[in-house]
């Protein structure tokens, strides 16, 4: 990989702050009027974007952070979240908090934890992918009977 020069350099250290290019731009010392379309421009050659992941590596084992570590503490949330925690109400007579018998958990917070963690694990399918090849779609409906459009 060729070096990049200071600011492309100081572009891919910026872009990691918050993974906003024109801000990054910005921030690099390119200025407000073409930071949008030098950000765009960066993002598309290759020795910036090898330095941008190069950088990210660097910045995953600096803060130690892994996919083991990211599952494990979603589980955290899971769990924190899903503990019923009891429903206080203020007791006017005795001038306290008392328990209502009602309970509430943080069902928020433990439906996004478990969405994560699903995207994770590859439970859902963003995308589906359909493939025709030597399939043969057959138009079941009689020539000339007006049902259907003249398709060329």
């Amino acid at each position: 990989m060729g070096k990049l020069n200071d600011k492309t350099e100081l572009f891919c250290h910026e872009y990691l702050v918050d993974y906003n290019a024109t801000q990054a731009a910005k921030r690099a010392g390119y200025s407000d009027k073409t930071a949008y379309s030098q950000a765009n421009r960066l993002l598309k050659n290759v020795e910036v974007l090898s330095r941008v992941r190069e950088l990210q590596t660097e910045k995953t084992k600096r803060l130690a952070i892994s996919q083991d570590w990211v599952v494990h503490h979603l589980v955290d949330v899971i769990e924190k979240c899903t503990k019923p925690v009891p429903v206080l109400q203020w007791d006017y007579d005795d001038r306290i908090m008392k328990p209502t018998g009602e309970y509430a958990f943080d069902s928020k917070g433990a439906t996004k934890a478990m969405e994560l963690l699903g995207k994770h694990l590859g439970m859902y399918v963003d995308k589906v992918e359909l493939k025709t090849e030597g399939v043969t779609i057959v138009n079941d409906i009689p020539e000339g009977s007006g049902d259907h459009d003249e398709q060329s």
